[in-house]
């Protein structure tokens, strides 16, 4: 069964655009993230596989919709939610999102 991120040779996807000099993070928390994953993976809280395997569990729509560093987000919270390490409650943002 293909999941949402497997649309290699798959038509209606709008061309990917190469970014000339492009910086490795467009913003300082997507640095945030990229350093929260390689920690919480170096702790042994999960591995590589479960990392790409939550990715590919979001839903289709917000799959489609996030940034990249988003899905990492979305990401790490699923499993930091599914391993325990934090309540769901704790991660909810004020206004309810």
């Amino acid at each position: 069964m293909s999941r949402v991120n497997d649309v290699g040779g798959m038509a209606g996807f709008p061309a990917v655009i190469e970014e000339p000099d492009e910086p490795p993070f467009h913003s300082d928390w997507e640095a945030h993230v990229f350093a929260l994953n390689g920690a919480l993976i170096k702790r042994g809280v999960y591995n590589l596989d479960e990392f790409r395997d939550a990715q590919e569990r979001l839903p289709v729509q917000q799959y489609l919709a996030a940034s990249y560093y988003e899905r990492w987000f979305a990401a790490i919270t699923t499993l930091l939610r599914e391993k325990g390490v934090v309540a769901a409650e704790e991660l909810e943002l004020p206004d309810g999102h």
